[in-house]
């Protein structure tokens, strides 16, 4: 039974939602209705559209594109009830959040809780006016799924530190600004010897080099980090506290990666739809592929029911104090339903499915055909899901190594 709002609270959100809806009116522009926010792209640079600028300024300076965030580092400092009714009024007019990107999924909630007021001061405000883009330094080579073996080395020099080594699978390292890295300070502990550091892009000594995948694009890149002098007050924590906060960025990720987050925003247009445009309908409209009608069915159910339980989790979780282990189930089960999702689209276009390139494909096919290619990776990248499968049996069913 649904709970009845107080009078004065109800009243409170109706003159909200009318503020938003009157935003709405004087500052989007009708030209990006239906467009995506290229802050959260990872396969090219921003490249902005006057039109573009202005939406995101806009929404920038209200701090709508971080609604709950505090209102003293730049975000809107609203309620989630709020913020609700934002995605619901922007969703109506076909309005998109400008604002996103690694700032705002995964470093900024990260900042929040571990970093300096000085850090929090520098740092937050651009994410929230979205001036900035970030990446993430994570694995390297021989440091994937064992990701505490990694090797870049920070050098402590008094006042700074001098960083060498290797990362890679660094999204959109091309065109990021800053990133936030986790580096080894101490050779002689593998976990406690981490540490946590922002390193700046166009400093002297990184260099990217980009990795062409699959689906054409080259979403990710070799960074190389040779005699980069980083400051010590872009030091996150303390030292050796990396392994701790690194943990804690990846379970922000997952949430994002699973339908908890990102992939919640990408499943669009229902496959029902989108196969009536493309089979056989009957008399009463509805598809007559019997077979390929109980997939979708079938799919969707089970979206949906993991859409309820993945919403459910993400507040059950934010109501404790932040994010925990759960991202891992969300980040197993979305994933996975994202991929059957790309598979179920390949076999509802038929031979319009599988094109490349050609006048004869419409671009949203020709998108879906490399999106069902780069979702392959959804299930490595953020943490295998073996990894996850690990997290799962030991830290939410509490099942231990037998000794």
């Amino acid at each position: 039974m649904a709970t009845q709002l107080e009078p004065d609270v109800r009243a409170d959100e109706d003159a909200f939602r009318t503020e938003v809806q009157q935003f709405l009116a004087a500052n989007f522009p009708e030209e990006l209705k239906g467009k995506s926010n290229a802050l959260s792209g990872v396969d090219g640079p921003t490249n902005e559209s006057p039109a573009q600028t202005k939406w995101r300024e806009a929404v920038g300076e209200r701090g709508w594109g971080t609604p709950t965030w505090p209102k003293e580092y730049g975000g809107g400092g609203l309620t989630k009830a709020q913020a609700k009714i934002i995605d619901q009024e922007f969703a109506k007019v076909g309005a998109y959040n400008p604002i996103g990107g690694m700032g705002v999924m995964m470093f900024g909630p990260t900042l929040l809780e571990y970093g300096s007021e000085e850090q929090k001061m520098e740092h937050i405000p651009p994410i929230c006016r979205g001036e900035i883009r970030w990446c993430q330094g994570y694995s390297e080579p021989n440091a994937g799924s064992d990701l505490a073996n990694l090797q870049t080395f920070a050098e402590d020099k008094g006042d700074h530190y001098i960083v060498n080594g290797q990362k890679t699978w660094t999204s959109g390292g091309q065109w990021a600004d800053k990133c936030f890295a986790i580096v080894r300070t101490d050779k002689s502990d593998k976990h406690r010897g981490i540490s946590f550091m922002l390193i700046d892009m166009d400093a002297p000594g990184v260099e990217v080099r980009p990795i062409t995948m699959i689906s054409g694009t080259s979403p990710f890149c070799e960074t190389f980090f040779d005699n980069v002098k980083v400051p010590k007050k872009n030091l996150v924590g303390e030292e050796g506290q990396g392994w701790t906060i690194g943990k804690r960025l990846l379970q922000h990720e997952r949430t994002n990666i699973s339908g908890g987050g990102s992939l919640a925003r990408l499943m669009g247009q229902s496959l029902g739809d989108i196969a009536k445009k493309y089979g056989e309908t009957d008399a009463d409209g509805e598809l007559s592929d019997k077979v390929l009608r109980d997939k979708i069915a079938d799919f969707e159910i089970r979206w949906n029911s993991f859409l309820l339980t993945a919403r459910r989790a993400v507040e059950e979780s934010k109501a404790q104090g932040g994010v925990s282990e759960i991202s891992s189930v969300l980040k197993k089960v979305g994933t996975k339903l994202s991929q059957e999702r790309s598979e179920l689209l390949i076999e509802i276009r038929g031979l319009q499915g599988l094109g490349w390139e050609g006048e004869e494909f419409t671009d949203g096919e020709l998108e879906a055909v490399r999106g069902w290619l780069f979702g392959k990776a959804t299930t490595i990248y953020g943490g295998s899901t073996e990894i996850q499968n690990n997290i799962i049996a030991k830290r939410v069913l509490g099942m231990l190594d037998h000794q």
